[in-house]
């Protein structure tokens, strides 16, 4: 499926890297894009205590004042937030008037409870989402903007690490395959960039113990599939000595010269953060590469 509605989520405190990252791409294959900015919520603010002019008098007209220094305290936090948010709009559509003029901006206030909830509204309505090395840097907000994205939705998500040549038409690409749903729905996602690019390698890792596929050779059937698609396909059958799986499929793509890993995100809700954290770990000392995932 080609890509036609592209969704980056941002915050008041990131740079426009992440956006800029998502306009080149839309700008590469003519999608519109969506720019979600999740911003601090609203300040609330509750009348101060009353005094009853009682002996308890003093001792309440220190908590008053406490309290009301923590609201002067909110009020210029806020302040400070807001004007943070009016920067980076501003810049946002200086940069999508520039750069791509099929867009959209929307902020939304929410806690970190529901930034979750905010980014799966959205993500449902688009057919990709782009997280880019700012949200890939903020460990508060970057996992739950991976579960609303990736985890809630079925739709699925290119990690952008920072430094990485991410297009959307790539030359090489690397599947990672083991036979599961995961991988196969990533494929599916996939099959427009797969079909496009001049090469695609399947590796399977460990396959005897992992795989039990149709073909009559491992990786037989989803290279058929994949064949019949328009790709251009060979099959790896790698072998991880003890190593992490992910780690062997990450220096495979380096030592073949992929422009980008494709492969299913696994784990229960329980396990999603160590998801977030193993993404960033992949390329630590390791040229960056895209990662297209899915659910």
């Amino acid at each position: 499926m080609a890509f036609k509605k592209i969704l980056s989520v941002t915050g008041a405190d990131h740079s426009d890297q992440d956006v800029a990252i998502a306009a080149r791409l839309c700008a590469e294959v003519g999608a519109h894009l969506s720019v979600l900015i999740l911003s601090p919520p609203p300040l609330v603010m509750s009348p101060p205590p009353l005094s009853d002019g009682t002996s308890e008098w003093p001792r309440q007209r220190a908590h008053a004042i406490a309290a009301l220094e923590q609201r002067y305290s909110q009020i210029e936090r806020f302040s400070q937030d807001a004007a943070s948010l009016e920067k980076i709009s501003r810049e946002i559509h200086k940069l999508l008037r520039a750069t791509w003029r099929c867009y959209d901006v929307d902020v939304v206030n929410c806690d970190q409870a529901s930034v979750g909830d905010a980014v799966r509204a959205r993500a449902l309505c688009n057919d990709l989402t782009i997280v880019g090395p700012a949200l890939l840097n903020d460990i508060n907000v970057g996992p739950l903007v991976i579960n609303g994205s990736l985890f809630d939705t079925g739709k699925p998500v290119l990690v952008v690490p920072e430094g990485a040549e991410a297009t959307l038409s790539p030359r090489r690409v690397l599947v990672g395959w083991d036979s599961r749903v995961e991988a196969s729905r990533s494929v599916r996602e996939a099959l427009h960039l797969l079909a496009g690019a001049e090469e695609v390698r399947i590796a399977l890792v460990d396959h005897e113990a992992t795989c039990t596929g149709s073909g009559a050779e491992p990786g037989a059937d989803i290279a058929t599939y994949l064949t019949r698609h328009g790709a251009r396909v060979s099959v790896d059958l790698l072998a991880s000595a003890g190593k992490p799986v992910a780690m062997i499929l990450a220096q495979h793509a380096i030592d073949t010269s992929a422009n980008m890993i494709v492969m299913g995100a696994y784990g229960s809700r329980r396990l999603r953060e160590r998801l977030f954290g193993g993404v960033t770990r992949w390329i630590v000392g390791k040229p960056p590469l895209p990662l297209f995932l899915a659910r």
